[in-house]
C-alpha cells in the first residue's frame, strides 16, 4: 500500500545533456535538476482512451467511442514501426531496462552490410547473442537520434501529423500542454527560449544557471517505448539514454539506477505520474512526487500542470531554492 501521509504531505503543502560529458567538477557545483517522467497517462493518453477511462472522467462531455478509435490508431502505429523499423518483432521477449545496458558486448563492428534477419539472433544468454542484441540497440539509437522524418515515407508522415492532431484536440491539449511542460523544465524557465537546448538535453539555463534533465520511466517495454517518445513528439526533450524500462526490474531499480548515474550534493530530482508504483519508489528515495490526475477540475494534468507546481513539490523536500547552492 503506497502512503497516503506522503501524498497528502505533498498536496496539502500547497533538456538534458548526456552525463558522459560532464566532468565531475562540473556535476558538483552545478545545481541539477532531474524530472522523471512516467509515460502512460502522464506526458500521453492511450489506456485510458482505450478502456473509456479518459471520457468517463467529462461525465458524458466526451464521445468515449472516439476515444477509443482514436486509442486503437495510435496502437498500430506503435506496433507497426516498432516491427518495422526497430526489430521489435525478432526482440520483443529480449527486453532490457535501457538501450546502452549491453553496450560493453558491441565490438563497433561496422553494421551497413550487415543481414540482421540473418544472424541466428537467440535468447541473449551468452555473450554471443548479447553482441546481437547490442548490435539491434545501437541501431535503434541511431534511428532515436535521427527522427521519424527520416525513417517514415510522406504519407505515414501525414498520418501520423494528424493523427496527433486529432488526440490533442479531443484531449483538449494534453499531448501539446505535456511537452511545452518539458520544454520548460529543460529551461528552468516558463520562457523556453531562455535555454540553449540540444537533441534530448539542454546545454546551459540562462535563466537560472542550472542544469536540468528529462527522464522517463515507462512499465512498458523498451522499443516500443521509445516509438511512443518518437510518435508523441517527445524525442528532442528525452535522449534515448534517459528512457528505462521498469518492465522486468521495477520502478525502484530504475531510480536507484538514475540516481547513481545523476548523483552529486548539488543534484534534486522530482518524480511525476499517475501510479503507486512511481509514488512508492519516490517515497522510498525521499523524493517529491506529483501525482497526476486525470480528471477535468484537476489543476495536476494537461493543461493544468505548470513549472510553478512543479517548483514548489521540489521546495517542500529540499528547501527554498534560494538556498540550494549553500553548503550541506
Amino acid at each position: 500500500m503506497m502512503s497516503q501521509a506522503y501524498l497528502q504531505q505533498l498536496s496539502h503543502s500547497a533538456p538534458s545533456l548526456p552525463l558522459n560529458s560532464l566532468t565531475k567538477k562540473d556535476m558538483s557545483n552545478q545545481m541539477t535538476k532531474v524530472y522523471i517522467w512516467d509515460m502512460d497517462e502522464t506526458l500521453i493518453l492511450l489506456k485510458s482512451l482505450l478502456n473509456g477511462s479518459y471520457a468517463e472522467a467529462f461525465a458524458g462531455s466526451k464521445d468515449a467511442q472516439k476515444g477509443v478509435e482514436i486509442g486503437k490508431m495510435w496502437e498500430k502505429h506503435i506496433l507497426q514501426i516498432s516491427d518495422d523499423f526497430f526489430f521489435y518483432e525478432q526482440i520483443e521477449n529480449c527486453n532490457k531496462p535501457f538501450l546502452e545496458v549491453l553496450s560493453k558486448y558491441d565490438d563497433g563492428q561496422d553494421l551497413s552490410d550487415y543481414d540482421f534477419n540473418q544472424d541466428g539472433l537467440s535468447p541473449p544468454h551468452d555473450d554471443l547473442n548479447k553482441r546481437k542484441l547490442a548490435y539491434r540497440h545501437r541501431v535503434i539509437a541511431n534511428k532515436y537520434k535521427q527522427g521519424l522524418h527520416n525513417i517514415l515515407d510522406q504519407e505515414m508522415m501525414d498520418q501520423w501529423d494528424s493523427l496527433y492532431k486529432m488526440t490533442d484536440e479531443y484531449t483538449d491539449g494534453w499531448l501539446s500542454s505535456a511537452r511545452a511542460l518539458l520544454e520548460q523544465c529543460l529551461s528552468g524557465n516558463e520562457d523556453p527560449t531562455f535555454c540553449n537546448t540540444v537533441a534530448g538535453g539542454v546545454v546551459s539555463s540562462n535563466a537560472t544557471a542550472s542544469r536540468h534533465i528529462n527522464v522517463l520511466v515507462t512499465s512498458g517495454s523498451l522499443i516500443p517505448s521509445l516509438v511512443k517518445c518518437l510518435l508523441f513528439r517527445l524525442d528532442n526533450l528525452i535522449s534515448y539514454e534517459n528512457v528505462y524500462s521498469s518492465w522486468d526490474v521495477g520502478k525502484l531499480q530504475c531510480f536507484q539506477w538514475i540516481k547513481e548515474r545523476f548523483n552529486s550534493r548539488n543534484t534534486r530530482f522530482c518524480a511525476i505520474g499517475d501510479g503507486w508504483e512511481e509514488c512508492e519508489a519516490a517515497q522510498a528515495m525521499n523524493w517529491p512526487f506529483i501525482k497526476v490526475d486525470l480528471r477535468p477540475n484537476s489543476s495536476h494534468r494537461f493543461p493544468g500542470l505548470t513549472l510553478r507546481t512543479v517548483g514548489f513539490y521540489f521546495s517542500i523536500v529540499y528547501g527554498n531554492p534560494d538556498s540550494e547552492n549553500e553548503d550541506d
